[in-house]
């Protein structure tokens, strides 16, 4: 039963699940105490172009202004975070430690000088990633994910748009770019179940099969009738020592 339980717990599916689930775990117990404290932390968050704001890069996607802006991050964190693990494995660590690091990074320079929290822009750029995936690797595989993001989470471009009160649409505009980079540095990480099978019929050599001696055509007229002369009459009168 424990080796059992062993290899389920290294299983990719229970991995690709668990470690979402963790992080968003995390980030409830992060706004729980924030609750039961009566404190915001929103301090934590990005301040563009302040040195002391550069530790929000990393604190942005942990701090939630109340608990509508947690419950609406959740379920997108949690099922694209599982989304790439599953089916991008081979990059998904670095994909995601990527747009987290440079999308706050981004905000940290271009955005308004306000601070900026919330795990929104990560979202963004995951999805970013996903779909952008079916564009630069062109795979059945990457293609129908694309698709299933672009049908689910769609509408969540118009996030993007500048002016909205409240919303740091620099984190969401600046995850999205900072998703389809990340797409693009890794499209040439093949997963093994991207990669083009090779049948026995393409491995075979380009070369024709030779019906007749390749030196046929390079000897002249006098060569061949000597060789044909040769062959009809035998020199009988060669002597034997």
């Amino acid at each position: 039963m424990s080796k059992i339980k062993e290899n389920i717990k290294h299983s990719k599916i229970y991995t690709s699940f668990s470690t979402p689930l963790k992080f968003v775990l995390v980030l409830w117990a992060i706004h729980l105490v924030q609750f039961l404290l009566g404190v915001k932390w929103g301090f934590l968050g990005v301040y563009p172009r302040e040195v002391w704001g550069l530790k929000g890069i990393f604190f942005m996607p942990l701090i939630h202004g109340d608990w509508g802006h947690l419950i609406s991050n959740t379920p997108p964190l949690f099922a694209l975070s599982a989304m790439i693990l599953f089916f991008y494995r081979k990059v998904a660590f670095q994909s995601f430690a990527m747009i987290y690091v440079l999308s706050g990074l981004a905000v940290w320079i271009f955005a308004r000088p306000v601070f900026h929290i919330g795990a929104s822009g990560v979202i963004y750029g995951l999805v970013a990633f996903v779909f952008w995936n079916g564009i630069f690797r062109r795979n059945l595989k990457a293609i129908v994910l694309a698709l299933i993001v672009i049908f689910y989470y769609g509408s969540m471009f118009a996030g993007i748009l500048p002016g909205q009160e409240g919303i740091s649409w620099e984190g969401h505009l600046f995850g999205g770019l900072v998703g389809i980079f990340t797409s693009y540095w890794f499209k040439e990480s093949i997963e093994k179940d991207e990669q083009k099978k090779t049948y026995s019929w393409e491995s075979e050599t380009d070369h024709p099969q030779q019906f007749l001696n390749p030196d046929t055509f390079e000897k002249t007229k006098q060569e061949r009738l000597g060789e044909n002369d040769q062959d009809n009459f035998p020199n009988w009168f060669s002597t034997r020592s």
